[in-house]
């Protein structure tokens, strides 16, 4: 235990004790403006007496100017005089409550000490007009400049500086000193910056022009937009300098609106390139090593997605729907997924395609046919509709940098897909098994011969590209949406990205799904969702006239025959 000297805790006794008398005064100074404006009979009075309210919070002064704009202050007669109240929230038998006085916060008594009730219906209320409403209302949003939650401050500050009105001047200055947040106080002083644009001197607008240009002032473009029109059409009332300032700054704010759109829309693609990486990991093995085409790659990833469903609802029913172990949920769905996918994978090679190795038309029309068999299995199981995949919390929400947004569960995505690509090139190269793999997918006839268990090592391969797949699903989950048609909308970005790649490549892999990833989101909102992918379909044909063999190929005697 700690011990302060006497001294020293006599001098923080007396610090608290100032402290607190201090507030009690504060509080006390509030209800009286409050009260004093209530029973004014002067609008404008009444309205200057509000405006002061906005130094002197308290939650008694409040919940009082909340109920004065709904109309729910009364004014009761009271030993000569007029006495301003809210009703208790409570009501009793016959529907009347006690009247909390808005002077001291103290229910109304009688005489002899019985507190009074009363029904709405039978009290006057306060006079209430739209300038007072409006009044009131500026003041309440003004105190959320100071709620203790960072987010409601800035979102406070960016509402008010939309606002314009020069009033609010003093009460964003006065904030910004005591601010420790620097977001919040990038708000504020946005917000003075674009109050002090709508200014009649030139000698005040032109700086926060100027201003709002260097802060690249996405909330002020519209206004700043509107400026430059008016300075267009009326060069006698704003003048060259104006105008200029104006169009300088809008062009500095679209500008950077259009390097943060581009950037958004590449950190999006990424986080799909990141998905279609993974699934197209699996095929591209699977591909180089068998030469088979499988059709039902696609709803093996939705295996995966809806895997992921369940576990979802498997945890729900434990934990309940959010927070402690639900959370974890989607870390255990993960590697279910991979089970679950590679145990169909396996099936479907063990089942269909290990009888039709060597006739690449007839294992394509078979998995397609497989495709279609899952696909009414899971519309039978789960319906037609899409189903609801909810993000943990660790994976909600999102973070702003230079006014770009980054999802969590994207960038979860993201060091996900770059994790299965490191486990994925230490298994190929730095164990025996890898070997076996990368033997046969060069020379299957000399790695049977040297002993290599070929269908062994078809069957795991298969199982293997099936389980990442599945955890692309899973990851889908994420960021779109899980139905029965989920493998249909990514069968063919997978195969292109191989294609692309090089079959059997790794890196191959890895860039072709950035390529086609990125590029297709960068497109989409230009051309539109499907003459982006014929865009990004044909310069790949394109490139693949120049380029058969993809960006990296892999070198062997049988690919090469």
């Amino acid at each position: 235990m700690i011990r302060l000297p006497a001294p020293l805790l006599v001098w923080l006794l007396m610090f608290l004790a100032l402290a607190g008398k201090l507030h009690a005064q504060q509080a006390e100074g509030g209800r009286a403006v409050l009260v004093k404006a209530l029973l004014s009979e002067d609008q404008d009075e009444q309205i200057q007496l509000i405006q002061q309210l906005v130094r002197l919070r308290d939650p008694l002064v409040e919940r009082g100017l909340a109920a004065w704009r709904q109309s729910e202050v009364f004014l009761l007669e009271r030993d000569g005089g007029r006495v301003p109240v809210v009703l208790d929230v409570q009501l009793d038998a016959d529907g009347k409550a006690r009247a909390i006085q808005l002077l001291n916060g103290e229910f109304l008594k009688d005489g002899s000490g019985a507190e009074l009730r009363f029904a709405a219906a039978e009290l006057t209320g306060a006079e209430n007009t739209s300038k007072l409403r409006r009044a009131i209302k500026a003041t309440m949003d003004l105190y959320a400049l100071s709620d203790p939650n960072e987010k409601i401050r800035r979102d406070a500050a960016i509402k008010l500086g939309q606002e314009q009105n020069p009033d609010y001047l003093t009460v964003f200055a006065d904030r910004l000193k005591e601010e420790v947040s620097l977001e919040v106080k990038d708000a504020l002083t946005e917000a003075i910056a674009l109050t002090r644009a709508a200014d009649a001197d030139p000698t005040v607008r032109i700086p926060a022009i100027q201003q709002l240009g260097e802060m690249r002032s996405i909330n002020g473009v519209g206004y700043l937009q509107e400026l430059e029109a008016k300075a267009k059409a009326e060069p006698s009332k704003y003048g060259a300098e104006t105008l200029n300032a104006a169009h300088t700054a809008v062009v500095q704010i679209q500008s950077y609106q259009a390097w943060g759109n581009l950037l958004g829309t590449a950190f999006r693609g990424l986080s799909l390139a990141a998905v279609l990486l993974v699934a197209a990991l699996g095929l591209a093995i699977t591909f180089g090593l068998m030469g088979v085409i499988n059709m039902a790659h696609g709803e093996i990833m939705m295996v995966g997605a809806y895997t992921a469903y369940v576990v979802q609802n498997v945890f729900k029913s434990w934990f309940g729907g959010s927070g402690g172990g639900f959370d974890l949920y989607f870390l255990f769905a993960l590697a279910v997924s991979f089970v679950v996918a590679g145990g169909v994978g396996l099936a479907l090679e063990r089942g269909v395609i290990r009888f039709l190795y060597k006739r690449p038309l007839e294992s394509l029309l078979a998995t397609w046919g497989v495709s279609l068999l899952l696909q009414q299995l899971f519309r039978h199981i789960f319906g037609a509709a899409n189903v609801q995949v909810t993000s943990p919390g660790w994976l909600s929400g999102s973070f702003v940098f230079n006014d770009v947004l980054f999802a969590y569960n994207r960038v979860f995505v993201i060091a996900f897909a770059c994790f299965i690509v490191v486990a994925t090139w230490l298994l190929l190269t730095r164990t025996s098994l890898g070997l076996q793999v990368r033997a046969v997918m060069q020379n299957r006839a000399m790695a049977s011969c040297v002993g290599v268990r070929t269908d062994r090592i078809n069957m795991f391969t298969f199982a293997f590209g099936s389980g990442l797949a599945g955890m692309a699903g899973a990851c889908l989950s994420q960021i779109g949406n899980v139905g029965p048609s989920l493998g249909q909308n990514y069968i063919v970005d997978c195969f292109m990205i191989v294609v692309l790649g090089g079959v059997g490549s790794l890196f191959g892999t890895v860039f072709a799904s950035l390529g086609v990833g990125i590029t297709d989101q960068i497109l989409q909102p230009w051309l539109g969702a499907v003459l982006g992918k014929i865009t990004v379909l044909a310069a790949v044909i394109l490139f693949l006239q120049w380029r058969p063999a993809g960006i990296f190929p892999t070198r062997g005697r049988s690919l090469e025959g």
